[in-house]
Parts: structure tokens; C-alpha cells; sequence
């Protein structure tokens, strides 16, 4: 029997194109090319409004190391909490304020990427720092900086 070898991440959203986007910018993932026809994704965008844009958006790790990300339009808004998050490993292996300092920057990154700051978590003794946030677009996924 064979063994999976890779994995992709599919996420119910309003906005793929927009929010596939923001996550290649924030994992260092690669946009696909536009449709064809068009020079840029830009390009296509300003032919379109959001509900006429691709109902799916996916991005990928360029060495191959990380999941893909499907990005998938769906009508509903959110409902409940999301039974999955994505942590941005920014402090692995720091502790104390050498991590703290390490998160910070990357939620400053990230606010500058769109992203909206929920709480600093600072480390308790047991448990190292982490900060929540959400993403820029629909503010639908809960992320953290860990």
C-alpha cells in the first residue's frame, strides 16, 4: 500500500484570489500564473468583480516542502469557529524575549501584509508566546505567530 506523500489544505472562503494572495505573501508561496489571455493577475482582476473570479485560488510551497493551499469561494459566511488555523513559525526555538521580540516583528510584517492583531499571549511559565491574528480580507481565519 502506498503512503501519502503530500498534503493540501482547503479552506471555505469569500474571497480565494484575495486571500490565496495574502498567504502566499506571508508563507513566501507562489501565485500561479493569470488566466490565459492575461498579462498579470492585476490585469484580470480589473476585468472582473469578485464574485466573477475563479471560485477556487491555490498557491504552493516552490520547494515543494509545504502543503498546497486551496483558497474555495463559498456562499455562506462564517458560522462557527474554525476547527483549523495556520501557525506562522516565526520563533521556533527562541524563548523568553528573544521570541517575543522575534513574534513581534512578524506580526508587524504581517499587520503591514493586511492582517489585524488579535492579542499578544506572553509566556506564563508554561507556555512559550504566541500572537493571534486574523487574516486581512474576510477576517475569516484565526492564525497565530508562534
Amino acid at each position: 500500500m502506498a503512503s501519502v506523500r503530500q498534503v493540501q489544505v482547503t479552506f471555505d472562503c469569500a474571497e480565494p484570489t484575495r486571500l490565496a494572495r495574502f498567504w502566499c505573501e506571508v508563507l513566501g508561496y507562489i501565485v500561479p500564473g493569470p488566466p490565459e489571455g492575461f498579462a498579470t493577475w492585476d490585469d484580470f482582476d480589473r476585468l472582473h468583480t469578485p464574485e466573477d473570479q475563479p471560485r477556487y485560488f491555490a498557491c504552493s510551497d516552490p520547494t515543494g516542502a509545504g502543503p498546497r493551499l486551496l483558497f474555495q469561494r463559498v456562499p455562506e459566511g462564517k458560522v462557527v469557529k474554525n476547527r483549523v488555523h495556520l501557525c506562522v513559525r516565526a520563533g521556533t526555538g527562541l524563548v523568553g524575549d528573544e521570541r517575543l521580540a522575534t513574534l513581534e516583528a512578524e506580526r508587524d510584517r504581517l499587520v503591514a501584509l493586511g492582517a489585524v492583531c488579535e492579542r499578544v499571549m506572553v509566556a506564563d511559565g508554561e507556555y512559550e508566546s504566541c500572537i493571534v491574528m486574523r487574516d486581512p480580507n474576510t477576517r475569516d481565519y484565526q492564525f497565530c505567530a508562534a
